[in-house]
């Protein structure tokens, strides 16, 4: 028979020899850490991925308000330059390439021209908007929600309230989907910025006979 101190023995050495035991121990540290690697990883990813799409709709933003600024007038003495679809619709276009290599279907923008009148007033002059179909390599041009005579004082910067004066005034917005959606969610978040630019080298800029006047050049009611 086993005495009871050889028994007590025996458990004493098995559990020193449990506790030197480390082989499960990298297993065990691996299961913990890897979730939380995995959730730092995606994160990382869709964030970056966020905050460069982010960057792109800035510089649309300033594109399509630029580019609008830069039109030139008629004659050099014309006060007032003037722009068609085809013109606004190539300059929504130039939002496909900015966007690259990130996919354009997302993106709505709207282009306006807004006046300051003399009371600090701000109204809209014209108003278009424009949508990018999956696959499009131009944009479609749309209804915009603006329209002419909106008063928008209270979205204009106040610094750029100056009376009788013009601005271009765009506005972009894109609904950014994340590839994974582990961090951000599937249904993604809607990035948007807008941009204000003063007509170059006119007083103001004429799309399909707005600002109205008699004769055409720019009204400063």
């Amino acid at each position: 028979m086993i005495s009871m101190s050889k028994i007590w023995l025996r458990a004493r050495l098995s559990a020193k020899c449990l506790l030197a035991d480390c082989s499960g121990i990298a297993a065990t540290e691996f299961a913990l850490i890897v979730p939380i690697m995995l959730v730092m990883f995606f994160g990382t990813v869709e964030i970056s991925s966020g905050v460069a799409v982010d960057r792109k709709i800035t510089l649309a933003a300033r594109a399509l308000a630029d580019l609008t600024s830069q039109t030139q007038a008629p004659t050099p003495q014309s006060a007032w330059a003037q722009v068609d679809d085809n013109y606004v619709q190539n300059v929504f276009t130039a939002s496909i390439a900015i966007l690259a290599p990130y996919s354009p279907t997302p993106t709505k923008a709207t282009l306006s021209e807004v006046y300051v009148d003399s009371s600090k007033i701000a109204k809209i002059q014209w108003s278009k908007a424009a949508t990018i179909a999956s696959g499009a390599t131009q944009a479609t041009l749309a209804a915009s929600s603006r329209n002419a005579g909106d008063v928008v004082t209270n979205v204009v910067p106040s610094t750029l309230l100056v009376p009788q004066t013009y601005l271009i005034f765009s506005e972009v917005s894109y609904l950014y989907t994340p590839a994974v959606g582990y961090v951000m969610g599937q249904a993604g978040v809607t990035l948007s910025d807008v941009a204000y630019t003063r007509p170059r080298q006119v007083v103001c800029v004429v799309y399909n006979g707005l600002p109205a006047s008699n004769p055409l050049p720019c009204p400063t009611p």
